[in-house]
């Protein structure tokens, strides 16, 4: 029993201190991408509903930015009918909730930070265009962005401090939990258990890594980061995983969007999507 309460407090005492070595970089990003929103969130909406044939890479540019914002706007505009499937789909693959933020966080990461999105990118342009040009029978329109946003909370900002300091909280506590109960399941049972339980060195990780992902809600990015930092999944599955992590973007698609087997079919292309591209890069070596 001793033991194991040792464990417990290693643990814990080895979790809060990396929590803490994480705060002021979470802050700070948290505090420049709320800026950016603020002041520049409106016009990126525009452009995003206006950018025609080159939604698929616009899109998949703004699904770069941290968060999930920019996916529960893309659901808005394309329950309207503003834009395309395609679009929304390389919205949603290039969107990596807070992934980017907690690889920020551990320094030395970089690089993984500009192979990811490059590779998210690549994927997220191409899966939109095919999309587009497979599934025609939806049209675009020039709504009224500000009804079609109304919901999503995008202009709900009073200043920028105190949203950088909650969405800072929130994401320090999922870290705290998530981080804390890996890190016991790792010295417990070992890296390579939790690596096997997870179908680790084979081909079918992406699978798996794809469902977390389905999960709407931001805990899913921060369960595929960490486990990619533990070493308990591959690159693969973590940008498997990422593709299909729109955030609360499937959320707001379900609720504005009436048609459900509209929804279903953007579900599956991004889990087959993210699977495909897992296992492809899984055969390459990553």
């Amino acid at each position: 029993m001793e033991y194991y309460l040792n464990i417990f407090l290693d643990v814990l005492t080895d979790t809060s201190l990396d929590c803490i070595k994480m705060l002021p970089f979470l802050f700070a990003a948290f505090l420049v991408l709320e800026a950016l929103e603020h002041y520049s969130g409106s016009f990126l909406n525009r452009m995003l509903a206006r950018v025609g044939w080159s939604g698929p890479i616009f899109g998949a540019l703004a699904g770069c930015v941290p968060q999930c914002g920019f996916s529960v706007m893309a659901a808005n505009l394309f329950a309207g009918g503003v834009i395309s499937p395609g679009t929304l789909v390389s919205v949603f693959i290039a969107t990596s909730d807070e992934a980017i933020l907690i690889l920020l966080g551990n320094p030395g990461r970089g690089k993984d930070i500009l192979i990811l999105l490059a590779v998210k990118v690549v994927i997220a342009i191409l899966a939109g265009y095919a999309v587009d040009c497979l599934w025609r029978q939806r049209q675009t329109d020039d709504r009224h962005l500000e009804d079609l946003c109304s919901g999503c909370g995008c202009h709900d900002h009073g200043g920028i401090v105190k949203p950088a300091i909650k969405h800072t909280v929130r994401i320090l506590i999922y870290l705290f939990v998530f981080s804390g109960v890996l890190n016991l399941i790792t010295e417990i049972f070992g890296i390579e258990r939790l690596s096997a339980l997870l179908l680790g060195n084979t081909i079918f990780q992406p699978l798996i890594a794809a469902v977390i992902g389905l999960i709407p809600n931001c805990a899913a990015s921060v369960i595929l980061t960490q486990l990619y930092l533990d070493g308990a999944i591959t690159f693969a599955s973590v940008i498997a995983g990422l593709c299909t992590g729109a955030g609360v973007g499937l959320i707001v698609l379900f609720k504005m969007n009436p048609d459900k087997k509209e929804n279903l079919k953007i579900i599956g292309i991004l889990y087959l999507t993210a699977s495909a591209a897992g296992i492809l890069l899984s055969l390459a070596g990553w």
